[in-house]
């Protein structure tokens, strides 16, 4: 292996998601697992504390969904996601609202929240994390506005 692996965090509502999902994850050398979140809030406090190099988001979650974690995260630090949802998929408006908020990409959970059948979608997922992660952001000056403003609140 070249280099140190890309540090995820995997962010999902269900135990059995997170498991699995961190489970395809580092079947890939090129990719670590640093922590997990059940939902939005606390994938929002693990970002400012481990900065990860790319996060896995679920969307439909309890406390903060996860298109409002999104907003935060590219707020506070601007991080390359990976939406992992049954709501995102070609078109959808969940979709296209991860990407106005500064998604990457997305992969569709083939049956559903709770998606058994995971491992069909493996070899997509590893691939659109491993983009994502060597993605660079921008934090434009209105971003880092409403950083400083969203801080300054806490």
């Amino acid at each position: 292996m070249i280099g140190k692996p890309y540090r995820v965090l995997v962010v999902d509502d269900s135990a059995f998601m997170r498991r699995y999902i961190t489970r395809i994850l580092e079947s890939d050398e090129r990719l670590e697992v640093v922590d997990v979140a059940r939902n939005g809030a606390e994938a929002v406090a693990k970002v400012e504390a481990l900065e990860p190099d790319v996060i896995t988001l679920d969307i439909n979650m309890p406390v903060m969904d996860g298109l409002t974690a999104l907003s935060h995260i590219m707020t506070i630090r601007p991080t390359p996601c990976v939406m992992v949802s049954s709501l995102t998929q070609t078109g959808a408006l969940a979709t296209l609202e991860a990407f106005e908020l500064g998604a990457i990409d997305y992969v569709e959970k083939p049956s559903g929240t709770v998606s058994l059948d995971i491992e069909e979608i493996a070899d997509e997922l590893i691939s659109k994390v491993r983009t994502a992660a060597r993605a660079r952001l921008r934090r434009p000056s209105a971003i880092r506005q409403r950083r400083d403003a969203w801080r300054a609140t806490r």
